[in-house]
């Protein structure tokens, strides 16, 4: 997983989009906890919304 939180946010969002159904789908899969990308996006304004499956 990326460190800088952009980068993550870019990373996270192509995953979701183009592999994964759900944010704890893409956790699992990368054994990361949920928690840690939630914070590191929120930090930087931007929180998951389910509905889109997506960070925005």
């Amino acid at each position: 997983m990326p460190k800088d939180p952009y980068m993550l946010l870019s990373f996270v969002n192509t995953q979701l989009r183009d592999t994964y159904h759900s944010l704890s789908d893409l956790c699992q899969s990368f054994q990361v906890k949920e928690r840690e990308i939630i914070d590191k996006l929120s930090a930087v304004d931007y929180d998951y919304d389910e509905k889109l499956n997506q960070f925005v």
